[in-house]
């Protein structure tokens, strides 16, 4: 990956202002698009297949009037007066709200059949039932409603007016949330020594989140998309977008320092900082994709427009960065003497001088008592966890003051909390002769179940097929007893169906769908958890090469969510800290976000884990002292991991004040999360926890570590780029070059060295030798050893040289593809005969076309010189040793390339 990085750079570099060009041209284009689309957001947090889901559907298919959102309007007569004795003034009011566009109907609360009034006589509540969903309703009805209900001049009355239409549809961000762009613009700053190198991470960040912003507004006009994600998105996608940036700068600011040029600077940065970028970002990306594990379609979407931002943000990283910093040239270069060019000095020569290096010495000078601290501190945030409840939030958590939470609040006080929380009950009457009757015997018989309060409506509808019952249970949504009540009423039903002579009873409303929603997410915790775990332990089993990291890596990633998981749970549900961050309601907080917070941190923790433990391995496997490589290892990567962690914690943090009911839990928990998690475990208990193990850190089985594919994180095949390049300038344009190439059980250890369309032969008495040797040469076959060819880096770029090269049976084959309209630059023939002097010379057709020829034989020709460069494939010494590799794995591949 490394070898494609550091090509891209170069060519980003050359290309600068091209590549900005595009980037400005898409967030223009799909600005336009955007504006074009009109693509609204809504809060329709259902899952199909549910009974609640499917009592909806049955609703607004036969009994369109209820099915669509609705309002509520409550009238509060004075102190010592009755609601009934300013009868004349609610009916006007209620006319004129009929009036508006989209009302179906309006209850009268002062009627006889749907009195609805409060037990002190003083409160009147009327619903209005519009004949669309919220998402359908043109803007502008609320405003219309509102004007529609002013009351009469003179009146001594109060009217307060909320519901369901207030839900929010659309993305809320206040001046606090600039807060976080700010505390990167410091922290950056004080990283960099720069204001120009510290602008640049938070231009970009904007960029990307701007372009993901614009997609996800597109795709909102042909899909639902909920109103929390694009928050959700902007402020991971912000984050990331941060700290990509950050990764890449840093790199190439520490090289200009150390005098590279400013191109090779850049393609190097992207080769070793962007191969740890798109790592981090595939593994965000992989998280939230994730969370189509749940099942739940609403939430699938919310990490699919997560992630789309998270892309952005990793293509904005590798190109549009690049871009930027080859147009500044010159201008990020430390200026020699300054504080900033002694500070990367030191972080490459004198590790020991920072302040990485004490507190790595600090926390290893006793492990044991590091690691027994941490974990205490940890435990301790984690016990309120144990108490943390999962909902979906109503207008009792809007913000205090407004209309809707006024209104939600007067009815809760005055009317009791459960008519704020309607269940509806559907039921399939169309055997029935009595419909009328059925009806209200059937909410006679709902009604007398424990939790419900009254039957507010029991009617059939206007085709008699189709019954609905409206009850409002004596607890508020949240309320474990009002699920309770949903699920006694469903054990219930094949009784009712059975009693009543219906079918299809079913328990549905705003209210089950948030039972059902919660319950499903509550039940998708462990299995998602199951997979990030894993997913975790495989990823890094393949970048380190160890059993213990990545086991010591997951726990800690375990303890960070736990964490994050209790200090939300003291905040929301004890109450701890509410009034200081602005928290409207104390209760459960929105069901999926345990989900979404365990998707986003696995992301983040896999990211600091990778840029500190890689270091480390670096530097272990150089010099083989477990011990001085953590101290080593830290020192060097401490100041970008801290920089990284605060940019995070200021961006989630800034979310905490003034977000939205959903999304304040998820900030406030990502903001403790990644302080627990970078602080706390990655740089205390992670290098305590690594001197303690030595060298068992790094231990794998061999047979293991042969079947793990490879991770070039810390841009190791660079090096061997690097090396090539020098080659070649030194001893001129090679085709092939292998050295000590062999394969397991099948080839000895073989040398070549081919120049640009020569002939080469490869001979050798055994034809598995042979056939192995040419596959392996031409990326169709797994080796050991180092190999090049057309200067590509074998096995990383493997692809690369497979769409170059050709591997053939026999030389009239080969000469088929003279005519081919394009010729590949190599061409192997594994032949199980050797050929003539005639046949050798045929080959010239292509070597003349600047092909290079590769020719498997099983013996010399009579004249050698004809070839350009010979290698003789033997066979292997011995057999594979069964705790290294898999002969019978290897004999497959073989077969399947011959």
């Amino acid at each position: 990956m490394s070898s494609y990085l550091y090509r891209l750079g170069r060519q980003v570099a050359r290309h600068a202002k091209s590549v900005l060009a595009l980037w400005l041209l898409l967030a223009v284009l799909l600005g336009a698009l955007t504006v074009s689309l009109g693509g609204k957001l809504q809060n329709d947090f259902t899952i199909p297949g549910t009974e609640s889901q499917q009592g909806l559907d049955a609703l607004m298919q036969r009994f369109p009037e209820v099915s669509g959102t609705s309002a509520q309007l409550v009238f509060v007569a004075p102190e010592g007066e009755k609601i009934a004795d300013h009868r004349q003034e609610v009916e006007k009011v209620l006319a004129e709200v009929e009036k508006v566009d989209h009302v179906a109907t309006v209850t009268d609360p002062l009627a006889k059949d749907s009195r609805t009034v409060s037990d002190n006589g003083r409160d009147a509540l009327a619903t209005v039932q519009f004949d669309l969903g919220l998402d359908e309703l043109p803007e502008g009805v609320t405003s219309d409603l509102e004007n529609a209900a002013e009351l009469p001049a003179g009146s001594a009355l109060e009217l307060h007016i909320g519901g369901d239409v207030y839900s929010v549809t659309g993305v809320h961000v206040s001046a606090t949330e600039a807060i976080g762009i700010l505390i990167a613009l410091l922290v950056l700053a004080i990283t960099f020594g720069s204001l120009l190198a510290a602008g640049l991470p938070t231009l970009t960040a904007l960029l990307g989140v701007a372009i993901a912003m614009a997609g996800i507004f597109s795709v909102a006009a042909v899909t639902t998309i909920s109103a929390t994600t694009p928050t959700l998105a902007l402020m991971i996608g912000l984050a990331v977008g941060i700290d990509y940036a950050l990764f890449v700068i840093a790199r190439h600011r520490s090289q200009l320092a150390a005098g590279l040029g400013v191109e090779e600077s850049i393609a190097r940065a992207l080769a070793t900082a962007g191969s740890a970028v798109i790592f981090a970002g595939v593994t965000v990306i992989i998280a939230l994709c994730g969370l189509v594990v749940a099942g739940i379609p609403f939430l699938a979407v919310m990490g699919y427009a997560a992630a789309s931002a998270v892309l952005v943000a990793v293509l904005v990283a590798l190109t549009a960065v690049p871009a930027l910093l080859a147009l500044l040239g010159e201008r990020l270069r430390p200026k020699p003497g300054s504080r900033a060019h002694r500070r990367e000095a030191v972080a490459e020569g004198r590790p020991h001088a920072t302040l990485g290096a004490r507190w790595v010495r600090l926390v290893t000078r006793v492990p044991v008592l590091t690691v027994v601290v941490s974990l205490l501190v940890i435990a301790v945030l984690a016990i309120p966890a144990r108490d943390l409840a999962l909902g979906l939030n109503d207008n009792g958590s809007a913000e205090p003051g407004s209309s809707q939470r006024e209104t939600y609040d007067l009815i809760s006080r005055d009317f009791g909390p459960g008519y704020n929380a309607p269940l509806f009950v559907t039921a399939d009457i169309i055997d029935t002769t009595d419909p009328i009757g059925v009806m209200d015997s059937l909410g006679k018989a709902l009604g007398a179940h424990d939790g419900v309060q009254k039957v507010a409506l029991a009617t059939p509808n206007r085709t008699a097929d189709l019954g609905l019952v409206v009850i409002y249970p004596t607890t508020e949504k949240s309320d474990p007893a009002t699920a309770a009540l949903v699920e006694e009423i469903r054990a219930d039903s094949a009784e009712l169906e059975e009693r009543f002579g219906i079918e299809d009873v079913m328990v549905t409303g705003q209210t089950a769908v948030a039972i059902d929603v919660s319950a499903r997410l509550s039940g998708a915790i462990l299995p998602f958890g199951a997979v990030v775990v894993g997913l975790s332990l495989i990823l890094l089993m393949i970048v380190f090469r160890s059993i213990a990291v990545p086991l010591k890596a997951t726990l800690g990633y375990v303890l960070s969510v736990a964490a994050s998981f209790g200090v939300v749970a003291a905040v929301f549900e004890w109450g701890w800290g509410a009034d200081l961050l602005n928290v409207a309601k104390v209760g459960p907080v929105i069901a999926f976000f345990p989900i979404i917070l365990m998707g986003v941190l696995f992301g983040l923790a896999m990211d600091y884990e990778v840029f500190l433990v890689s270091r480390m391995r670096e530097d272990y496997v150089h010099t083989g002292d477990a011990r001085a490589s953590v101290d080593s290892g830290f020192a060097a990567s401490a100041r970008v991991v801290t920089a990284a962690a605060l940019i995070m914690i200021g961006v989630f943090a800034a979310f905490v004040p003034n977000g939205d009911p959903i999304v304040k839990p998820m900030a406030l928990g990502l903001t403790v999360g990644v302080l627990v998690d970078a602080f706390l475990v990655r740089m205390t208990l992670v290098p305590a926890v690594l001197t303690l193990l030595g060298r068992g850190a790094w231990w794998l089985p061999g047979w293991l570590d042969r079947r793990l594919p490879v991770l070039d994180i810390e841009g190791e095949a660079l090096v061997h780029h690097l090396e090539h390049v020098d080659y070649v300038a030194a001893n001129g344009e090679v085709a092939v070059r292998a050295r000590q190439v062999e394969v397991p059980g099948a080839l000895a250890p073989l040398d070549l060295h081919l120049r640009p369309g020569g002939l080469g032969i490869v001979h050798g008495a055994d034809p598995v030798a042979r056939s192995a040797a040419l596959a392996a040469l031409t990326g169709r076959l797994a080796f050991a050893g180092q190999l090049v060819v057309l200067d590509r880096l074998l096995p990383e770029e493997a692809g690369a040289v497979r769409a170059r090269a050709a591997l053939v049976g026999d030389v009239a084959e080969a000469l088929r593809l003279v005519g081919a309209r394009r010729v590949p630059a190599l061409v192997a023939i594994d032949s199980p005969t050797s050929l003539d002097s005639g046949q050798l010379a045929a080959l010239s057709a292509l070597t003349s076309r600047g092909t290079t020829v590769l020719l498997g034989m099983p013996s010399l020709p009579a004249v050698p010189q004809v070839a350009d460069a010979l290698a003789h494939a033997a066979p292997a010494l011995r057999p594979p040793d069964p705790e290294l590799t898999d002969p019978a794995a290897s004999a497959a591949d073989l077969e399947t390339v011959r």
